[in-house]
């Protein structure tokens, strides 16, 4: 509407209808109900919320039996190249989880029998070398 319609338009003052015609068309609500009155459950107060913080831990270990770890935290390296015992490796998988244990001490039984082995060939090199000194006195 534009405001010349505005004008044009017939006034509505005085044929609104009054709160007392409604109330004769209309029948009256009912009473509520009485509604037992139900305590809200009481709220918990928030409890502190703990800090937490996120540390990457990273176990390389090699054939040799050579382990070695890193910790980072975000982008941040706060330990690199840390040489660790496979015994103290193997103690820490053991302690933190049954399920983290038994790969890893999979891997270090493997790396045991290489060991062996290769404690086995230099056995038999050192006795071969020591024949071969014999030999020459």
């Amino acid at each position: 509407m534009t405001a010349s319609t505005f004008a044009d338009a017939p006034s509505v003052t005085g044929h609104a209808p009054s709160a007392d015609s409604f109330a004769e068309g209309t029948p009256a609500p009912a009473a509520p109900a009485a509604v037992p009155e139900t305590k809200a459950p009481a709220k918990r107060p928030a409890g502190k919320k703990s800090k937490t913080f996120e540390l990457t831990l990273t176990v390389t270990g090699t054939a040799d039996g050579e382990w070695r770890a890193e910790i980072k935290q975000g982008a941040t390296y706060l330990v690199r190249n840390l040489a660790v015992a496979a015994a103290a490796v193997s103690r820490a998988a053991k302690e933190l989880h049954e399920e983290l244990f038994a790969p890893i001490e999979a891997l270090m039984d493997e790396a045991r029998s290489q060991q062996a082995a290769r404690v086995a060939a230099l056995e038999a090199e050192l006795e071969a070398a020591r024949k071969a000194l014999a030999d020459l006195d």
